[in-house]
């Protein structure tokens, strides 16, 4: 009897996906928090030459060098002062440790997978590619991210 309720516990959390919200602007995105590693407030950026306009240059994050990333560029949304809300979310996938460089963190939200829809068929948006799906939260929409895409097709090297 004790094993099945544990199997049903493990099994209702299972069901629950976490996700970091962070806000670009007046949207609010969210990555699969099993992404992320950290989030640390802006530091210096140092440039790289001949990378694509979107990767701002590298960080020294305790003695590692890590690619980093505006998301507002990867966007191609309109670029905007860094504050003191932006921050770096450092994020690892496949076998990269990439930053995101986001307006602003919002919080961590746990989002049911059936509520998360496909992502509307836009005709050719390429920035439709970046996300997984739609998030409904209440009556609001977060849009949910893929972290692959946003780093670039395996094997692509982002930096």
């Amino acid at each position: 009897m004790e094993a099945k309720r544990i199997e049903e516990e493990e099994e209702g959390e299972s069901q629950l996906a976490k996700f970091l919200t962070f806000v670009l602007g007046a949207e609010t995105y969210a990555l699969d928090i099993r992404h992320v590693r950290e989030i640390i407030g802006m530091q210096k950026i140092t440039t790289v030459p001949d990378v694509p306009a979107y990767i701002k240059g590298v960080i020294n994050l305790r003695g590692k060098v890590i690619p980093v990333m505006d998301v507002r560029a990867r966007f191609r949304l309109p670029l905007r002062d860094y504050d003191d809300r932006t921050c770096i979310i450092v994020i690892h996938v496949r076998e990269w440790s990439v930053g995101l460089v986001v307006d602003r963190v919002s919080e961590v939200l746990d989002i049911p997978p059936h509520q998360i829809e496909p992502p509307p068929r836009v005709g050719g948006a390429t920035s439709a590619r970046f996300l997984e799906g739609m998030g409904k939260v209440g009556d609001q929409v977060r849009l949910v991210l893929n972290a692959e895409e946003l780093l670039g097709a395996p094997g692509e090297v982002v930096l």
